[in-house]
């Protein structure tokens, strides 16, 4: 699994809206269990764009630029920022254990901690849990809520909360792939499928495509490139 430190806003090129999302170490879009190394740093370059449908509704995310750290052992901080955007600063926080013997890894954290009351302060408090099956790959379950007032469908309506599901498998010593899930109807819920090639053990790159569970709110799917640095 790539380690990544990041946080993502949702801005309408051309087009209405915003959404900010600002994650820890994640798969492709949502929180895995992986934890930052101790006293390590991991930089993280996101892009997210629309590649079809761009002459009726282009559609793109604010780059995010986020560093996370390795607090201690089980626990990793990170800050985001993402820009183009009015309040472009974010916070995550999680806290893990990895896998041992028949006992699944575990985390729990929170991400998309804004700065501004019921504009940005999506904050996602979320818990999953992880478990290795051979050959087969990883599997990872949990669920999340977050703000009401920003985590709605297109009518106004809270769609705040649901699960998140992901499976995860490293090919070899530098091909990963994963299939991504977070339901619901707001901005956050999604699938997303990619994988990524890591050029050092410390470098790498994922490419992956989110198709949006709802497009009414999010006005066109979008092809990701996260470059993904730890230091």
């Amino acid at each position: 699994m790539k380690i990544t430190d990041l946080s993502k806003i949702l801005l309408a090129v051309l087009v209405t809206g915003v959404f900010v999302f600002a994650t820890p170490s994640t798969q492709i879009w949502n929180p895995s269990t992986d934890i930052q190394g101790a006293g390590t740093f991991h930089l993280g370059i996101d892009n997210y764009f629309s590649i079809e449908s761009n002459a009726v509704k282009p559609y793109a995310f604010g780059t995010d630029i986020g560093l996370t750290y390795g607090l201690m052992k089980e626990l990793e901080i990170g800050i985001d920022v993402v820009d183009p955007a009015a309040n472009p600063f974010f916070l995550n926080l999680k806290f893990g254990l990895p896998e041992a013997g028949a006992v699944p890894a575990i985390a729990a954290g929170i991400f998309n901690a804004g700065t501004q009351v019921n504009v940005t302060d999506y904050n996602i408090i979320y818990a999953v849990l992880a478990k290795t099956f051979d050959p087969i790959g990883r599997i990872s379950f949990g669920y999340y809520s977050g703000n009401d007032k920003l985590l709605v469908t297109e009518t106004g309506a809270a769609a705040n909360t649901g699960f998140i599901a992901s499976w995860d498998k490293a090919l070899s010593e530098k091909v990963w792939v994963c299939v991504d899930y977070a339901s619901g109807m707001s901005s956050y819920g999604s699938l997303s499928l990619g994988g990524s090639y890591a050029f050092t053990p410390a470098t790498s790159i994922i490419f992956g495509y989110v198709i949006f569970n709802n497009n009414k709110v999010n006005a066109n799917n979008t092809f990701t490139t996260q470059l993904d640095i730890n230091l």
